[in-house]
């Protein structure tokens, strides 16, 4: 199962904040282009079919088809300067 790191909990949790709905978390997707790997979302609640990351009140929904390329990745992420987000996925170790 995908797994967040302490900065992705933490950004995660963060960027949720500003949905007003309990569930709210970020959702990973195929890319509609297989060519661009996965889209990212902020979102209010998970979609059917979605399986649930959760790790210290972060909540992550991943979709079918991403979570069995995703289950042995880790989500990583980094803040910028200017304070925008960047995620990463790098294999388990």
């Amino acid at each position: 199962m995908l797994t967040l790191t302490e900065n992705a909990t933490a950004a995660i949790a963060q960027l949720t904040q500003q949905i007003p709905a309990d569930t709210a978390g970020l959702r990973i997707a195929k890319a509609e282009n297989p060519d661009q790997g996965y889209a990212v979302s902020l979102t209010d609640g998970p979609q059917e079919g979605d399986a649930v990351v959760e790790d210290a009140g972060a909540r992550v929904y991943v979709d079918a088809l991403a979570n069995a390329q995703l289950d042995d990745r880790v989500l990583d992420a980094q803040l910028s300067e200017d304070g925008s987000v960047g995620f990463a996925l790098a294999q388990q170790r």
